[in-house]
């Protein structure tokens, strides 16, 4: 990875409304940074100079003038590139889907979302010899050895028993599938009531993409992929074990369980990996082993095809949330907000761009 300065004026798409715009979002960081407050998923810490900006930046205040002068004052924005120069990152959308569901299973709710196993060992956290890195979960055997934690097939055909237990039912294995991708997900109940869904932990296994096994396949043209047409074609395909739908799903052998809050709060969005509310085209998903919760990220991008132009538009993210598809340097996964509407860009966002990170001032 290679570091290259850049002025402020010389950003992508450069407005410096978006400092003011992006301020409530960055201030929820810093409070998180400052009180140490515990992350869903553990990340690369923040520098002492980060941690120490933060502080700074509670005591700022609203007004637009000071926060302005506080990011280029304090700020230097470095572009992403590769060793060889290449500049070009990627990213893609993720939202917070609006489920149906139920407390008890039945014909119309059959699909359950699990809840964490309490034998579910983290090995980010451990430092066991031999170890494939690869396999970031495992389990304890009676003689003390550890093995990779059971895929999505064999949690599928029940390898955790009473390990779990279902926090809710939904309508079907799409639906589940979906919810563990995108790390979160609304549940309107039965009787009108509203749960969220809060990421809980994984087992480990790493994360393949069933668009791009659709597309390799010759099953969904590229031009034609989309959230949509992915669960259509699974529905299409059968989503009982055996059936074909399921099978593709159970190629992916990442597995998400989840907790499940009572009476959210739907006005401020789901929990991130950092531990504070995602903001919508604001909180950006990063590479937690590069950049630590709270790092502000330019993202310069053509999303004009996503209903996000018109036109190559920069925009200014904060790192506060992570995925098990999200590696690399400049790979970023953008908070599209909750819902419907949410889904249908999210799903379109698939594209090149130019992925600024701001460091503080001397850092590098």
């Amino acid at each position: 990875m290679r570091l290259t300065p850049l002025d402020f004026e010389r950003l992508p798409g450069w407005r410096p409304t978006e400092l003011i715009a992006v301020w409530p979002a960055f201030l929820a960081s810093c409070r998180a940074i400052a009180t140490a407050l515990p992350s869903l998923r553990q990340g690369r810490p923040p520098s002492p100079e980060l941690a120490a900006l933060g502080s700074h930046a509670l005591d700022i205040g609203e007004d637009p003038e000071s926060i302005s002068r506080f990011f280029l004052e304090n700020f230097q924005p470095f572009e992403v590139l590769a060793e060889s120069g290449a500049g070009e990152g990627f990213v893609t959308g993720y939202y917070e889907p609006e489920l149906e569901g139920s407390d008890v299973p039945g014909a119309e709710f059959s699909a359950p979302i699990l809840s964490r196993p309490d034998d579910l060992i983290d090995m980010r956290e451990t430092n066991v010899e031999g170890w494939d890195r690869g396999l970031q979960g495992a389990r304890q055997t009676l003689d003390g050895r550890f093995e990779p934690y059971p895929s999505r097939a064999e949690i599928e055909r029940g390898a955790l028993g009473d390990r779990v237990r279902p926090v809710v039912w939904l309508r079907d294995h799409v639906e589940v599938f979906f919810a563990q991708v995108q790390g979160s997900a609304r549940v309107r109940m039965r009787d009108g009531s509203c749960k969220r869904l809060v990421y809980a932990g994984r087992n480990g296994r790493p994360y393949t993409s069933i668009g791009r096994i659709l597309i390799g396949q010759g099953e969904i043209p590229p031009e034609q992929m989309s959230l949509s047409s992915c669960k259509a074609w699974l529905r299409a395909n059968g989503t009982e074990i055996g059936e074909r739908g399921r099978a593709v799903m159970q190629c992916n052998e990442s597995y998400v369980f989840f907790a499940l809050e009572s009476d959210p709060d739907t006005e401020i969005g789901p929990t991130g990996a950092q531990g504070v509310p995602l903001s919508a085209l604001r909180s950006i998903a990063v590479d937690r082993d590069v950049w630590p919760y709270g790092t502000p990220v330019w993202i310069g991008a053509d999303l004009t095809t996503a209903g996000l132009g018109p036109g190559p538009t920069g925009r200014l993210m904060i790192a506060q949330d992570t995925g098990s598809a999200i590696v690399g340097p400049a790979r970023g996964d953008l908070f599209i907000g909750s819902g419907a509407r949410a889904g249908e860009i999210a799903g379109l966002v698939r594209h090149p761009a130019r992925f600024v990170v701001f460091l503080p001032v001397g850092f590098v």
